[in-house]
Parts: C-alpha cells; structure tokens; sequence
C-alpha cells in the first residue's frame, strides 16, 4: 500500500527526532546526567529536524538512496554532532573518547541506515528472488550509465518481476570485469550463444545513444532467441523533460521498419488553410489521416463515416486538441455511406471542401467474398459517387486510398479496388480543373483486420497462433508511416497518377507469428503452437506492389513511386450496369466484374 506523503514525512521526523534523542540519552545516563540535561536534548533533537528540513534531506526519495545522498547525510550527522559536543562541553560538561566517538558516529550512521533500509530491503529480496515467485532472468546490454539506471531499476522496483543475471558490451576494456556485482560478457555477436548458457528470458537493450540503425542490427542479432525484447527510448523519441522508462520493442521494429522522414514543408504548405474532407475517417487509415491533416493547420476538416463510434471517438480526440489551442480548427462530422449519392452531395454543397481524401472501404478480403454487392457499392460505386462530386464542386485535388490487392486481383475486394484506380483514371481524364491521384500500399500493421491484433489475442489465449500457409507472405508498414506517405504522395499529384509506396521487403507471416510469440517470452511450437489452417477464398499466396517494375517512374521522394501500367477502361456505361447488378442482387455480379478485368484470367468455381 502506498502511504500519503504527509504520513511518510512525519514518519521521518519522527525517526530523525528518536535517533538524536536515543543516542544523547545513552551518553547522559552513562554520566548520570540524564534528568538534568533532558531539555538540552529535546532542543538539540527539534533544531536537527528544522535544519535537516531546510537542507532538503526530506526531499530524498528513498527508493533511489544512492551514494551521493549518504555522503550528504553522513557529513551533515557528524558535523551537526560535532557542534553540539562542543557547545555540550563548552557548557562544562565532560565527555571521554568513546562517548565522543558514540555521539560523532552512531547519529550519522543511523541517519543513513533510516532512509537506505528500503533500498538494502528490495536488494536483498531480488537476490534471494522472493518478490513475485519466479523472476525473469535478465541480460543488460550495455555496461554504461544507462546500463546502471536499469540494472538499479531493477532491484529497486520489484514490480518489474526481472533478475539481471548477465551484461553484455562490445567494449574490450569492460569485457570479462565486474559491472554492479554482475559479469560482462561479449562481444554482442555471441548473445545467442550466451542467451543458452545463462538460461536468459529477457533482454534490455540499455545503450545510452543509440541509433535506431544500431537497434535494428542488434534485433537482427535476437531474431532466433526464444526472449522478451525491451530497451530504452531512443533520444529521438524523449520530449523535453520525460523520464527514462523500460519500454516493449514494438512489432515494427522487430520486422525492421525504420521511421521514413517526411518533407514537412511541402505538405504544410499543401495542406494548411484548406477545407480537407476526410471519408473513412473512423477507420484505421482514415482517422490517422485526419490526425496528421489536423497537424498542418487546414481551415476545416469534414469527417465522413457510416459507422458512428469510430468517427466519434476521432472527433473527442480533435476537441481535446483544439481545447489547447488558441486558434481551434473546425471539425464537422457527418455520419452517411459513400454510396448514397444526395447524401454525399448534401455534404459537399454544406462544406465546399478544397481537399479529398477517400479512405472509406471494405477491405476484408475473406468478407468481401460472401457480400460482393457491398463490396461493389462501397468501393466502387462509392469512389464513383466522390470523385464526380470531386468534379461538379471544383475540389484541387482528390486521392483515393488503395491497396496492393488491386494488382492482378484475385478476390472481390481487390478486384472493386481495381475498379476504385480506374475509376480515379477516368475522371482524370475528364477535366484540366480537379486532380485525382490514388496511392497504393500494403498492410498496415496494427490496423482493423490486421493479422498483428488477431495473433496478440490467440497469445494471449495461451495459442495456438493460426497463420493460413507457411510460405504465405505479405508487405508491412505502420499506419503513422502509410499516412505520412499518402500526404507526401498528395503533394506530387497532378493528375491520373497512381503513386506506389516503397514497403520494403515481403514479410513471411509465419515469420512474424514467431517473432510475435518470442517477444511475448514464449516459444513457438512447445510453449505456443502455430497451426497451418489453409488459405481462405480469394487469398494469394503473395501480393503485388507494381504490374511492372521496370516501368515505375521516380518521384521527388525516395520511397514514392508512380506505375504506368495502363488500367481497365471505366466509363459512365460500365458504372450503370454495375450499379443495376449490385441493386439487384444479380448472381452474375462477380462473373461480370471479374470478366471486365481479364476475361481470360480469372476462373472461379461458381463462374462461367
């Protein structure tokens, strides 16, 4: 139970009061002098708290005594000690040599020992492991300060449930000496070998000012090992003023994903004092979307979406922001479907935005294939809807959230985004005064419907983790870095682009569902198994990025690309009879939507 710091105070008046008290009254009755002198030690013993407090020795948090601290009180006791035995003797009072050195080194003592006890207390109990039954077994990577601060972090706070058994440290001079009583091993390319030795559970990369370049390499190095992973932020990642504070290795970085830097500039300069219009904007991209667009200072932002929770939690978010503020931007909320045209219509005549983002999907793939005519009216006839009210209102630039299923589709979802790129492509073609870009990318990690959320419960659920193939594979990035990417993208739209993020190299799943379970401290397939359960309806063994790499046409930024493969035609005619086949409920949806694609391509087992 955490005491109040009125009531530990007190305590501590109280002790540093007894102890003067205690020691002086052993030295009076010695001499006989005890009644005679009592006033004369009740005194002393108040003027030690008052000085003490105007010291600030009440300020000392206990748990963190460290050496600093008891050289300050050892000092202040034997000095404090010291003038009061010489105004004792000035006074006329003898005192012999050894209640001289009672009086001078006791006091100080015990005024440590007070505030220290704690600290000795956690220490003994991590050695002898009896806080919270069985504690993980912990390497430090690091002999330097920021190694200290967690290994004295450790046996301070016994909630982190963690036995530092081992350092490791690629420095010649520390290797094979002492480190807080702990053994330095290294070089850190023998961790794996070393993680075996010493039977390690965990590791805390504790390296002052590393690099996230470093991280990586050193993550590299703990990819087969059966262990939690943890470190400290890096010095990119701490505010202004923010505490040090063991934290998880997050799956991005397991997978290696590096924070990609955006021209800032160039999307403030796009992005500020525009009316923006966000759809989707309770999903996962959509309301990332809007966090950052709020960032650059629109004049407005307009949140579009069916389902109402989401886009409501996004708008107390942005109210929360606003609130802190001294010029709050305008948030409008609409809450309606993409596919009803008067709705959507209604929305553009009240806001006139400048800007569109279509973030507004179904982008579950094995879902999409049982309701093909919501897929087709949200996707396709949804992205129609937009990009024409795009068009008749004027709006600079529209873009349209796609995915790396829309190449070469084999499922419903991405056949009705390939749709949503052709659809962006023809109404490009159709003006000189509003441009449309759409951006392609893969996964996103952590996303609605992402594996990451669905393996962290089967975990949790003690397994086992189900992963569809063993050689199934699938592009990664975080939500944060797609969005940023998206915005960037934004900038270089003149028109009829369909911009492809770079998302570095395929992920094997089963890959990541073990790294998963070994950051969890599991391992797979003893502790957690992982099942092959088959791929689903419409599921690739792969995913596309591009239809032809070679022809992919560089941007300002590194990590953008634009594909130049020619899409399927999509005019008025086409929308029609989709229109009429998905209100109908027509069997012969699926047929036709697949045969306009490539007619020859695609066979489907309810197909011709």
């Amino acid at each position: 139970m955490k005491l109040p710091r009125w009531l530990k105070l007190t305590m501590y008046f109280m002790a540093d009061f007894f102890a003067f008290f205690t020691v002086w009254s052993v030295i009076l009755l010695n001499d006989g002098h005890f009644l005679q002198e009592f006033s004369i030690i009740l005194i002393a013993g108040l003027v030690q708290l008052f000085v003490m407090f105007l010291l600030r020795f009440y300020k000392i948090i206990t748990i963190h005594f460290g050496l600093l601290d008891a050289v300050k009180l050892l000092l202040f006791g034997f000095l404090f000690n010291g003038i009061f035995v010489s105004i004792y003797t000035f006074l006329g009072h003898d005192l012999s040599l050894l209640e001289i050195l009672f009086a001078l080194g006791s006091l100080p003592f015990v005024l440590v020992t007070l505030r220290a006890s704690r600290r000795i207390l956690a220490l003994w109990l991590h050695i002898k492991g009896k806080v919270n039954g069985k504690r993980l077994r912990t390497l430090v990577i690091g002999a330097g300060s920021a190694g200290k601060l967690i290994i004295d972090e450790m046996r301070t706070n016994l909630s982190l449930n963690s036995k530092v058994v081992l350092v490791m440290d690629d420095d010649h001079e520390k290797i094979g000496r002492s480190f807080l009583g702990i053994p330095v091993k290294g070089p850190l390319t023998d961790i794996s070998q070393l993680i075996q030795n010493y039977h390690i559970q965990q590791v805390v990369i504790a390296i002052g000012k590393i690099t996230r370049i470093r991280l990586f390499e050193i993550l590299r190095l703990l990819e087969k090992d059966n262990v939690k992973i943890r470190r400290l932020p890096l010095m990119e990642e701490l505010e202004k003023g923010q505490q040090m504070k063991i934290k998880d290795v997050s799956v991005n970085e397991l997978l290696g994903r590096d924070v990609i830097p955006l021209i800032n500039d160039e999307i403030e300069a796009f992005i500020r004092d525009q009316v923006v219009l966000v759809t989707g904007a309770g999903g996962s991209i959509g309301s990332e979307l809007v966090r950052q667009i709020f960032q650059y200072e629109p004049k407005a932002l307009i949140l579009i979406d069916l389902y109402e929770n989401g886009v409501y939690e996004v708008q107390q978010e942005l109210a929360k922001l606003n609130r802190h503020r001294e010029n709050s931007i305008p948030i409008h909320v609409q809450i309606g479907s993409t596919y009803n045209y008067d709705r959507m219509k209604t929305v553009f005549n009240a806001y006139k935005p400048n800007l569109v983002f279509h973030a507004a999907a179904y982008k579950h793939v094995p879902l999409m294939e049982d309701s093909p005519q919501e897929a087709v009216r949200t996707n396709v006839l949804g992205t129609y809807n937009i990009a024409k009210l795009a068009l008749e209102f004027t709006v600079k630039k529209m873009v349209l959230v796609s995915t790396d299923k829309a190449v070469r589709p084999t499922n419903v979802m991405g056949a009705t985004k390939y749709y949503a790129e052709a659809i962006i492509r023809y109404f490009s073609q159709q003006n000189n005064t509003t441009s449309y870009s759409a951006v392609r990318f893969g996964n996103v990690l952590a996303s609605n419907g992402s594996v990451i959320p669905l393996f962290k419960k089967q975990i949790e659920a003690g397994g086992p983790v189900t992963v569809t193939h063993k050689d199934i594979t699938r592009y990664f990035m975080t939500i944060p870095e797609a969005v940023g990417l998206i915005l960037q993208s934004s900038v270089y739209a003149s028109g009829g682009e369909i911009f492809v993020l770079d998302m570095g190299q395929p992920v094997k799943i089963v890959d990541l569902a073990e790294k998963m379970i070994r950051q969890s401290g599991y391992v797979p397939y003893e502790e957690i198994n992982i099942e092959f359960t088959g791929l689903r309806p419409g599921e690739k063994m792969y995913e596309e990025l591009l239809l032809d790499p070679k022809k992919n046409v560089k941007t300002p930024y590194e990590k953008i690309f634009i594909e130049q493969t020619k899409k399927l035609t999509f005019d008025q005619g086409l929308y029609e009879k989709l229109l009429t086949l998905a209100q109908n409920n027509d069997s012969n949806l699926v047929k036709e939507l697949f045969e306009q694609i490539n007619e020859n391509s695609y066979n489907r087992k309810n197909g011709d």
